[in-house]
């Protein structure tokens, strides 16, 4: 679920969940802006249809009843809170309650910006775990990630200094953690390599291909991988969506992941999709996702890269598409559990 839109970076890479930025986008008529004086963007934004901009969750009612039909519907047991920035909503820990007290565990990905204010907050009211997106170590580090403006010394170190803070705060709290680390191709690996040295083992180092930079990044994570001396030990995959995850072990014993988008589609919905190929998808159906609409209500989306295919909650669990992902999960359940190794 995308909580709230603002965020206090300017990753080259990001997609926003598929929406618009909403501060480069308040005055859009009939057209979003992929990027705009904020300095973020939303590279899929041009081209995915989308017809509304977010708002900011709410912790009420409505979102309890949301949170409800959507986890009959498709028996989910998990919630995920993105945006923008997690952190920068200043009822964050209102929001895990809800997801709680609705029976799902809750995660967040957040890059660190206010987590030691929140995260102790957040654990207490049951909150699993975090995600941390890790850009650098030094303000040259973001600047490869983020755009010119990180190249300023005092601006870096305060993004690095609050994400250290939000790790340790997670750290005490006792939440489970990992760090996420997306590399847009192998200019990066020094950059890798001394985040894996400056961060404590306790975090789960995974490292995330970029989706804007295609092949180019999968390969370079695959070359870092075998610069590294890692060894692959296992392979994670979630019945009925894209996601996937491998785990290497390095020389020193500590395991890193390399998490990448695998093939999957739904079969009716992505059909006759323009992005059905194998350049042109890069995401694959990744999970239902839920936004609150500026304009009242929450939408469901299944594509960032096709937004036009949101649709309101209420809509969404008597649609066939619903019935569409149920099917998919639990046909590709039986085939990966049959090509098992006894």
């Amino acid at each position: 679920m995308k909580i709230l839109d603002a965020c206090g970076m300017t990753c080259t890479f990001c997609h926003n969940e598929g929406t618009p930025v909403v501060s480069d986008n308040r005055v859009s008529v009939d057209r979003f802006a992929s990027r705009g004086a904020s300095g973020r963007v939303s590279i899929y934004v041009g081209t995915n249809g989308v017809r509304f901009l977010p708002a900011a969750v709410v912790p009420d009612d409505e979102l309890a009843e949301s949170l409800r039909l959507l986890r009959d519907a498709l028996d989910l047991d998990e919630l995920h809170l993105t945006g923008g920035e997690p952190t920068l909503h200043p009822r964050l820990s209102e929001i895990v309650r809800v997801g709680v007290e609705a029976g799902l565990r809750v995660g967040i990905t957040s890059n660190g910006e206010r987590g030691a204010a929140v995260l102790p907050d957040c654990a207490r009211v049951g909150l699993d775990r975090v995600n941390f997106s890790i850009f650098g170590t030094t303000a040259a580090e973001l600047a490869q990630v983020q755009g010119a403006r990180f190249a300023d010394d005092a601006r870096a170190d305060r993004k690095i200094a609050a994400l250290q803070a939000s790790i340790a705060a997670a750290e005490a709290a006792g939440l489970r953690a990992s760090a996420n680390i997306v590399v847009p191709n192998y200019g990066h690996a020094a950059r890798v390599r001394r985040l894996l040295d400056d961060y404590s083992p306790w975090l789960s180092v995974r490292l995330l291909n970029s989706l804007d930079d295609g092949a180019e990044s999968v390969s370079a994570i695959e070359r870092i991988l075998v610069d590294l001396g890692a060894v692959a030990t296992e392979h994670h995959v979630t019945a009925g969506v894209s996601g996937s995850r491998t785990a290497f072990v390095l020389p020193s014993g500590r395991t890193i992941w390399f998490k990448q988008i695998r093939s999957v589609r739904l079969p009716d919905t992505c059909a006759g999709c323009r992005f059905n190929n194998d350049t042109d998808c890069q995401e694959g159906f990744y999970g239902v996702r839920l936004y609150r609409d500026a304009a009242g209500g929450y939408q469901v989306g299944v594509c960032i890269q096709r937004m036009d295919l949101c649709m309101r909650v209420e809509e969404f669990v008597q649609h066939d598409l619903c019935q569409e992902i149920l099917t998919l999960r639990e046909t590709e359940y039986r085939e990966l559990s049959q090509t098992q190794p006894a």
